[in-house]
């Protein structure tokens, strides 16, 4: 068992190391809020301080009303653009109004089920049986990874914290070899 331990943490070391030697991940943020403006998108503003202070690159930043079709829209302008990770907030609800999961949930060539698990396992720990209304997902889309967190700032916070950012390069560097 241990030898399988040391094999397992060697190959992710392995990624980890490869994926350091590529240029910044570059990123794209958006912001889906029917009410928000730069100014006052703090989850926004929380993401982009992050990105230049972990050394990435900000590649666009967007809010978008939550709309599928101006979603859609947006997916399709920042696939053909040379981002590597599109991170959404909001829109990840159960109200009428939360479009955002649908949206994506179409749209992902390859899911990556595990994110919103363990969002939702850490998110329990800081809301309790209401992190089960969360629809946090992640996948790829024509090469690019999409990553949509609830936009709680408390959410994108730990999203950002426990999730993301350590594997934000890894990320990069698993779509593009």
């Amino acid at each position: 068992m241990a030898a399988m331990n040391n094999e397992m943490h060697s190959g992710k070391d392995e990624h980890h190391r490869k994926a350091a030697e590529m240029l910044p991940a570059r990123i794209a943020v958006v912001t889906v809020s029917d009410s928000r403006t730069p100014e006052t998108d703090t989850n926004g503003l929380y993401l982009k301080q992050q990105i230049a202070e972990s050394g990435f690159q900000l590649a666009a930043y967007h809010i978008v009303r939550d709309e599928p079709a101006e979603i859609d829209t947006l997916i399709e302008e920042l696939v053909q653009s040379d981002v590597h990770i599109i991170l959404f907030n909001g829109g990840t609800g159960i109200s009428r109004r939360d479009t955002t999961f649908d949206v994506i949930s179409r749209k992902l060539e390859k899911t990556m089920p595990g994110f919103g698990e363990i969002f939702r396992i850490l998110s329990y720990e800081q809301v309790g049986a209401a992190a089960m209304f969360s629809r946090a997902t992640a996948g790829v889309y024509r090469g690019k990874v999409i990553i949509s967190t609830p936009g709680s700032p408390a959410a994108v916070q730990l999203a950002w914290v426990k999730l993301i950012a350590p594997e934000m390069q890894h990320l990069a560097w698993e779509i593009t070899r």
